[in-house]
């Protein structure tokens, strides 16, 4: 089982920038990749990126490419989610999780389905 434990959420406005990390614990040697998703009010949860554990590749929706950079220092277990000029369409909880040891697909894995341990979930509000 992996922990994941989110932070740096906040509220900014639009055009601001934050940064949020993720710490995993537990059978992290276990990871072969991780993502970030968020969940907007009355919407289902959506992928945002995903990060290759050992090689580094990554992965993004369209709605964020070229704003949102993810990453992962390996040493300390720890991904992150570098997000740039914010829209109040970004707005949301935003979840990191960490691929299912189960997931046999192809790269990148995108679907919640392929996902097996999930964070708390840290707020971002962006203001207009």
């Amino acid at each position: 089982q992996v922990q994941l434990v989110e932070s740096g959420g906040g509220s900014v406005q639009a055009g601001g920038s934050l940064r949020l990390s993720c710490a995993a614990s537990g059978r992290t040697f276990s990871i072969s990749a991780m993502g970030w998703f968020r969940q907007a009010p009355g919407k289902e949860r959506e992928f945002v990126a995903v990060i290759n554990w050992s090689g580094g590749r990554t992965s993004y929706a369209d709605s964020v490419k070229g704003r949102f950079t993810i990453s992962r220092d390996n040493a300390k277990n720890t991904v992150y989610l570098q997000m740039s000029n914010l829209k109040p369409e970004d707005t949301a909880v935003y979840y990191c999780a960490a691929e299912s040891p189960f997931y046999d697909g192809n790269w990148p894995p995108r679907a919640t389905a392929d996902f097996g341990s999930w964070g708390q979930g840290t707020q971002v509000t962006v203001s207009s």
